[in-house]
């Protein structure tokens, strides 16, 4: 009714009829919005007796126009990929891309982050190491920078997740290998570095139980993000105890699957679905480099397209309108399953 006080721009856009972001638009640059949009604007404020607080509008537009990118490894192609992706989108929205790389440390990762609040950056768009995250202090930054976190999910923190679904990766994967051949054991770090790792388990032995097999886990050594090294160095292990010399191996990522190849030909182990074969290798990301190995890599692959525009879409709404659709928004994309020669 007229008169009636709003107390923030929440309630303004509600009793108005229009979204959230186009009043926080107008507020930002009057000109910005359409002259009828503008007119309804204004009618509202005076028959709703609202004033936004000019100190927040201020302080927002103190705001750059640079948007943060940050990811774990930015020397592991996966994220060069999805970055490269996300960087293009970012310009094309008109903003300024800023990509930092956390090394694989929890000290360069907060580094990153402290650095990136000093820049007053507009948004981030964040991979989170995971298991070597300072949780605390994702918090304390996604409290003043709007953060939308990609790939590895942090219950909790940023405005929005936008990854893939573990389930879907290990449920193809597993079908796949379990109708073509020997039932596959899955290999993996005794302790992941990211948190992916431990919902591609657990989806495995889920689909596994489902289907009356064993769900045989089979744990390496190692710690960090040389996955690679780790997955050649357990993969001799296992050979040198006379394990996984034969049968199916399903890799909870690429990058270790890389390494048990290369452990695997040092032993002369044939590896493929050809007759002759000594072992099937399968594995879960699809890597940029993962079409190139010998064998090549059978696969469930990201839809980084997808993750890389969500996660900008996202970001983008919470930058110029200060919410999304819905508390801490999850979206999540399948995979999709690519067949080649090493399964």
């Amino acid at each position: 009714m007229p008169g009636e006080t709003i107390r923030n721009m929440e309630d303004f856009a509600a009793v108005s009829g229009i979204s959230r972001p186009t009043v926080s638009k107008y507020f930002n640059d009057p000109d910005s919005v359409r002259p009828r949009t503008r007119e309804r604007i204004e009618a509202a404020l005076d028959q709703y007796d609202y004033r936004p607080n000019i100190y927040a509008v201020n302080q927002n537009r103190q705001h750059t126009k640079n948007i943060g990118i940050v990811v774990p490894f930015l020397s592991d192609p996966f994220f060069t990929e999805i970055s490269r992706t996300i960087e293009a989108l970012v310009i094309e929205a008109g903003f300024r891309p800023i990509l930092l790389s956390s090394h694989g440390g929890q000290a360069q990762e907060n580094e990153n982050l402290e650095s990136l609040r000093a820049l007053k950056p507009a948004g981030v768009l964040f991979a989170p190491l995971g298991r070597a995250s300072d949780k605390s202090a994702i918090e304390t930054f996604s409290k003043h920078v709007p953060t939308v976190l990609f790939d590895s999910n942090l219950e909790g923190l940023g405005e929005a997740f936008i990854g893939s679904d573990n389930r879907s990766f290990v449920n193809q994967t597993v079908d796949y290998l379990c109708r073509s051949g020997s039932t596959p054991c899955f290999f993996e770090m005794a302790t992941p570095a990211n948190p992916n790792a431990n919902k591609r388990r657990a989806a495995f032995i889920e689909a596994m139980d489902a289907r009356g097999h064993d769900p045989r886990v089979h744990k390496i050594d190692g710690r960090g993000w040389a996955f690679e090294e780790i997955g050649r160095a357990g993969a001799h292990a296992a050979f040198d105890r006379g394990e996984l010399m034969s049968g199916t191996v399903l890799c909870s990522n690429d990058r270790l699957a890389i390494g048990f190849l290369a452990a695997a030909y040092e032993r002369g182990l044939r590896v493929g679905r050809t007759e002759g074969s000594d072992l099937r290798v399968a594995s879960h990301d699809d890597h940029p480099f993962s079409r190139f190995t010998c064998p090549s890599l059978t696969t469930a692959a990201h839809d980084y397209d997808a993750v890389a525009s969500h996660a900008v879409q996202a970001l983008l709404e919470l930058i110029e309108g200060g919410s999304l659709a819905s508390a801490r928004n999850e979206t999540v994309y399948p995979a999709r399953l690519v067949l080649r020669a090493s399964a």
